[in-house]
């Protein structure tokens, strides 16, 4: 007789088990292409604009430009065409200039010798236009009444065309933009600031914020209008709390320089946002103050949600409060602050509108972000710009991996 066997379970995933992946994956799929089109691409356009020789001027198209124009009376009657290379450097083959002659206006004369008119439409073949072109093609017209005639002619829109290279779409590549970071003498200056404003800025908020919630961890009247002003500085608009700042700290009219000087701290004004190393402090101080009410609240949560009875117990055991707070908060506080570590840093390190309305990069406070807008912007050069994006991606990336690496105290992180 055959003995009786029990079912074995299924090896692998089941059909059902597959049905289900393959239905979460079609659910998430929206999700992930939408994620990669806002995050993936602007970063993939900086890698790739960051190997390519490309100033500001080159974002538009290089194209030929006319503009047409009725002049003179009488026998000088003519009508100007203004053609010109919207690029001073690349070069635009092909270029023809079409045009229809308006009712009431007849040739006058011989044509330049790259144009020829049939059938009322005027056609002028330039073939090349080199970078920086800029001339004028002359026909000369008449017409018995001047002021309609320089209304029509005016009123019809020339066309023209032309093939132009596109510096951004071409395979031309280089390695110029990063050689000039590099070389240049204040980059490592650059991320000497950066890195001070950085580490000074995050770790100065994340204390700060630490110290509010130990203030406000406990019960006590007007507890919650003080919750309320130390939200103050996150919540209120950047512009006008840097403009305040500014005017605070003015070295000719500024309350603290009359404070001071009253004080005999100082015996003449100090420029605290126009002169070195006072600028850099004051812009770090100035993200201390602006950012520790975040680190506040996370604390603050974290820490109304440690039991009540392990301080019981610490004072029973005859613990004094730095004990407690060093051997029972420290400890269960070390996952939300290496969280705000990481957040605060990453933040920080690409901060770019406090500087730039306080001091305007400097002074001594200029960072790698201020670094990008001036490439880009003050200098016209969008390559060099966002070669030093990369940068920034670069070191945010090594900053990552250290973190999650030996620093990260958050479980699941």
């Amino acid at each position: 007789m055959k003995a009786a066997t029990s079912p074995a379970p299924p090896k692998g995933r089941t059909q059902l088990a597959k049905r289900e992946a393959r239905l979460a994956y079609g659910l998430l799929a929206p999700t992930l292409i939408s994620v990669s089109l806002v995050v993936i691409l602007p970063l993939l356009a900086i890698f790739w604009i960051s190997v390519k020789p490309v100033g500001l001027s080159d974002l538009r198209p290089t194209a030929p430009v006319v503009r047409e124009a009725l002049r003179g009376n009488g026998a000088d009657m003519r009508i100007e065409y203004r053609l010109r290379n919207s690029s001073q450097d690349d070069v635009i083959t092909d270029v023809v200039l079409t045009d229809t002659l308006p009712e009431g206006i007849e040739i006058a004369g011989d044509l330049p010798p790259e144009c020829a008119i049939a059938e009322r439409v005027i056609t002028c073949r330039l073939e090349t236009m080199e970078g920086g072109y800029n001339e004028r093609l002359i026909i000369p017209v008449s017409a018995p009444d001047a002021d309609a005639a320089e209304d029509a002619a005016e009123g019809s829109e020339p066309e023209v065309s032309g093939t132009a290279d596109n510096i951004l779409f071409n395979t031309t590549f280089t390695t110029e933009n990063f050689t000039d970071v590099f070389d240049g003498d204040e980059f490592w200056g650059v991320l000497g600031v950066t890195l001070f404003y950085t580490l000074f800025g995050t770790i100065g908020a994340i204390v700060l914020g630490l110290l509010a919630a130990l203030l406000l961890d406990r019960q006590f009247k007007g507890q919650g209008i003080l919750r309320g002003l130390f939200l103050f500085p996150y919540v209120a608009p950047i512009i006008a709390v840097a403009f305040t700042w500014i005017i605070l700290f003015d070295p000719f009219s500024g309350s603290v320089n009359a404070l001071l000087i009253q004080m005999g701290v100082t015996e003449s004004s100090i420029n605290f946002f126009g002169q070195r190393p006072f600028a850099l402090i004051m812009v770090t101080v100035f993200a201390m103050w602006g950012y520790f009410p975040l680190c506040f609240l996370f604390i603050l949560a974290r820490m109304q949600s440690i039991p009540e009875d392990m301080y019981e117990a610490a004072q029973m055991d005859g613990a004094s409060p730095f004990q407690q707070f060093w051997f029972l908060s420290i400890p269960q506080l070390m996952g939300i602050l290496s969280v705000l570590f990481l957040l605060r840093f990453i933040w920080t390190f690409n901060k770019f509108d406090d500087i730039f309305l306080l001091t305007g990069g400097n002074a001594g406070t200029r960072t790698l972000t201020v670094n990008v807008y001036e490439q880009a912007f003050a200098i016209s050069n969008i390559g060099a710009g966002a070669a030093v994006a990369v940068v920034i991606f670069g070191c945010l990336i090594i900053f990552s991996f250290v973190f999650f690496r030996f620093l990260s105290r958050e479980e699941g992180l």
